[in-house]
């Protein structure tokens, strides 16, 4: 049945908000606690499959990519087009939210009290500096950055052992190269597999958090949801319209392609969850697998769209629940410290929260004012998520044209329905050199 793993995670989806609200609903607190933990079991098992393939996947996709690209100036060439797009993308993404902000003011009407000194939020802000952040994008151990799925620190491995190989010249590199190329598409395999969890994945994901908060979180914050997804729509309307500007009508081919990893983003509230899915999808809309190797990991560490929107909006809703007012130029500061500070968080969820906290207290903004939208975040994140994916997958096509790297595809490609998406990856353009 065409489309089918789309039909069964937004069944799931749906199942989980009903079967959590009845929980919650019909459970008393420790009990409702304890069936939260049950299906949080199902989300836990998904999301450490999708990581157990994320290390080697991203490694051996990207070090293929750099060894087919051949010369150093092909992958600055590339690298400097992909990240080019990443500033735009993102200094947009953070004016959009400074923006709809200012103009919809979803924290005036909380009118909170100052919290006492030293709430805490319980997330790790202190270790959150560009300093730290510059050191730990480069590894010390490529076997301990696996194994933590540090992606910055795969990447930069990956670039120099990919770049490395492209200029050794005997039989051994070739012979490593070919062998590297021929564990992306077993890791597409594995992939396969891994994916026909999703949908019970999604299902203890949304049961879990509707259980626990029930769905009057949603009312209770109903004006700062309602804000920031009208604020996502304009984002999404701004990057396809970009998108338009380089890829003409072929755009909304791409949005049609990638809603499968959209959704899957949405509904886990991780964009490592989307990320097999999506090289996927590109590869199948027609971009050459070589560049979605090495422009979707870059995508993942620079170019978080809606994480972006997502930190400027969060901020500002704490400055006016608090009623301390930010002049213009404190937010165009603001704008500029997580221009820089977000790059590189990861693509799981909560992580744009710890760069918001890390930032209130530069603006005397009280840290405690995370709390306020903690119970909702979930929520919010499946939202930023989604942009996320959409955003990389623009970016990447976006780069493969200017590239000249899109290979003509025929018309059976662009109605591929699910079955043949879970189906292992076909080489495309293996032997085109962007």
């Amino acid at each position: 049945m065409k489309n089918r793993q789309t039909i069964l995670i937004f069944v799931a989806l749906l199942l989980g908000i009903v079967v959590g609200d009845v929980c919650n609903l019909t459970l008393d607190t420790a009990k409702a606690a304890d069936m939260a933990g049950y299906f949080a079991i199902l989300t836990d098992i998904f999301l450490r499959m999708i990581k157990m393939i994320i290390a080697p996947l991203i490694f051996a996709t990207l070090v293929a990519g750099l060894a087919g690209m051949g010369d150093t100036a092909t992958v600055g060439r590339v690298g400097g087009k992909a990240l080019g797009w990443f500033v735009f993308a993102s200094t947009i993404s953070l004016f959009l939210g400074l923006i709809f902000a200012n103009m919809l003011q979803p924290g005036a009407a909380l009118s909170m009290p100052l919290p006492d000194v030293g709430t805490a939020t319980n997330l790790k802000t202190s270790s959150l500096n560009l300093k730290d952040f510059i050191t730990h994008v480069f590894p010390k151990n490529i076997v301990e950055a696996m194994a933590g799925n540090e992606i910055l620190q795969i990447l930069i491995f990956a670039l120099f052992f990919g770049i490395a190989l492209s200029h050794v010249r005997n039989k051994g590199a070739a012979t490593l190269a070919e062998s590297i190329e021929g564990v992306v598409p077993v890791m597409l395999k594995v992939t396969d597999y891994v994916m026909r969890f999703a949908p019970l994945g999604v299902f203890g994901a949304v049961a879990n958090a509707i259980t626990t908060k029930g769905l009057g979180v949603l009312l209770v914050y109903g004006r700062f949801a309602g804000s920031f997804y009208l604020t996502l729509f304009v984002l999404w309307a701004v990057l396809i319209g970009a998108g338009y500007l380089v890829l003409g009508r072929e755009v909304f081919r791409l949005v049609k392609f990638v809603r499968s990893p959209m959704l899957l983003g949405f509904a886990t509230a991780t964009s490592e969850a989307a990320y097999p899915r999506l090289m996927k999808r590109l590869e199948q809309f027609g971009v050459n697998e070589r560049v979605v190797g090495f422009i979707l990991p870059l995508g993942y560490s620079f170019n978080l769209d809606g994480s972006m929107i997502y930190t400027t909006f969060a901020a500002l809703f704490v400055s006016q629940a608090y009623n301390i007012p930010l002049g213009l130029e404190q937010q165009v500061l603001m704008l500029l410290i997580l221009m820089v500070s977000s790059k590189g968080i990861a693509g799981v969820p909560r992580a744009s929260l710890v760069v918001v906290a890390a930032v209130l207290p530069m603006f005397n903004l009280p840290e405690a004012g995370i709390l306020l939208i903690l119970g909702i975040d979930h929520f919010l994140d499946m939202g930023r998520t989604a942009t996320n994916v959409l955003g990389n997958a623009i970016a990447t096509a976006v780069v493969a044209k200017w590239e000249n790297a899109m290979v003509p595809v025929g018309a059976a490609a662009s109605d591929v329905g699910e079955e043949e998406e879970l189906a292992p990856a076909v080489a495309v353009a293996s032997t085109t050199q962007p």
